[in-house]
């Protein structure tokens, strides 16, 4: 059997797909997905233990992200994994089942309507966590990625309470740019990239400060630099970006990452970074408005319930959606989902359907751990009981889901989004 980074045994037989999907009722116990990045330096906040955010030398550089619920594997450079990115599910009996090959065996079982919509998973999370912040950079609509083979890549971002002990270096995030912005000013900082040294975008943009327990929409084509915290990124599924920051961190950014997803016939061009640019969206004077996402109670929680508070974190893209599910020691509550989705418990510990559930505190590289899950549409479809089993500490979980989230769709009206 392959390897697949850390983890021995990987294997996509039908065997071990049918007994993972049978183990229990269609919740997927998955295992961590690191991922390297070598131009950014590890904040620390994602509770890999302190000794290995660098276990796969200098080349690789340190590890910033955990991958969640990812069926698409990273483009990371040439030295990355065949399967760096990608969720493996634990087979109860031994080793790991790729996510997207799993998915590829139980179609609609696995992703319901997603399956005859979208023949794949089109979505997945990540945990960013970067001492300083990210490059000015882009990431393409989908006409523009289509010209490399992918698809666009809308993102947000909401920032867990329990994974920002600290802010990093710099706690704000660029958006868009000043309206005052014109395409000629843009042009002459892309052309300054090229020069080398500091070409001083941003002055272009407006930093925004980070508030904990909050979170902001990134459609596709929207200019931004994200803030040194940790921040828990729904997404679509691919990894294709434009750096358009020439010095980041004391650091210089290399041409190629300008140039990474650009079609041949078109690398040099700067036109074409000027075309992946929404123009509408990045100099929009109520950008705060129509971008921000503070947390929006679901109707169900609404209700008044001492046991639970759940609310929408991530709302405002079809793309995809997200849930912050806060279960008080002691609680139980079962859950509305009727939509597959990825699942990671950031705080406390209890049982999914009587399947154990804990965040974790400190893990080594390569060591399993019971605080992500990938609950199919067959379990969604079926509920999800979810007890707190401590009798002191919230159980707090993450949910994301891909586009055409029923309850969402249900909800918007009522709730004003």
């Amino acid at each position: 059997m392959a390897q697949a980074g850390p983890y021995a045994g990987v294997t996509g037989s039908e065997a071990a797909i049918e007994r993972a999907m049978n183990e229990a009722g269609g919740i997927l116990r998955l295992a961590p997905a690191w991922v390297p990045r070598a131009f950014c330096t590890p904040g620390r906040r994602i509770r890999l233990h302190q000794d290995d955010y660098f276990p796969l030398g200098k080349e690789r550089g340190g590890i910033d992200e955990r991958w969640l619920a990812s069926a698409v594997r990273a483009d990371n450079g040439p030295l990355t994994d065949p399967f760096e990115g990608l969720s493996l599910v634990l087979d109860p009996e031994g080793g790991v089942i790729p996510l997207d090959e799993f998915i590829a065996h139980a179609k609609g079982d696995a992703i319901g309507g997603l399956w005859d919509s979208h023949g794949l998973w089109p979505m997945y999370s990540k945990f960013f966590d970067n001492e300083f912040p990210l490059p000015f950079h882009i990431h393409h609509r989908d006409e523009h990625a289509a010209l490399v083979g992918k698809p666009g890549k809308p993102e947000a971002y909401y920032f867990p309470p329990q994974m920002n002990n600290h802010g990093g270096r710099f706690p704000y995030t660029f958006f868009g740019l000043h309206p005052e912005v014109t395409k000629d000013e843009l042009r002459e900082k892309l052309a300054a990239f090229l020069a080398g040294g500091d070409n001083r975008i941003t002055e272009l943009s407006k930093a925004y400060r980070i508030t904990p327990g909050t979170g902001w929409d990134v459609p596709a084509g929207v200019l931004h630099a994200p803030a040194s915290m940790c921040t828990y990124e729904p997404q679509s599924a691919c990894d294709v970006f434009a750096m358009t920051e020439s010095w980041s961190n004391n650091r210089e950014v290399p041409d190629e990452l300008l140039w990474k997803d650009v079609p041949e016939d078109r690398v040099g061009d700067l036109d074409f970074i000027l075309e992946l640019v929404d123009w509408e969206r990045n100099v929009d004077p109520e950008f705060w408005s129509h971008r921000f996402t503070p947390p929006v109670e679901t109707v169900e929680s609404r209700t008044g319930s001492p046991e639970f508070v759940e609310s929408w974190i991530t709302y405002r893209s079809p793309a995809f959606s997200a849930k912050e599910l806060t279960v008080a020691p002691g609680g139980t509550v079962r859950v509305a989902d009727r939509d597959a989705h990825g699942l990671i418990a950031v705080a406390g510990q209890g049982l999914l359907n009587g399947l154990p559930v804990a965040a974790i505190s400190s893990i080594r590289y390569g060591q399993l751990s019971s605080d992500e899950f990938f609950i199919t549409s067959a379990a969604a479809e079926a509920g999800v009981t979810v007890t707190n089993t401590s009798t002191t500490d919230d159980l707090v979980l993450l949910k994301h889901f891909g586009p055409g989230n029923r309850q969402l769709d249900a909800e918007r009206a009522e709730l004003g989004f």
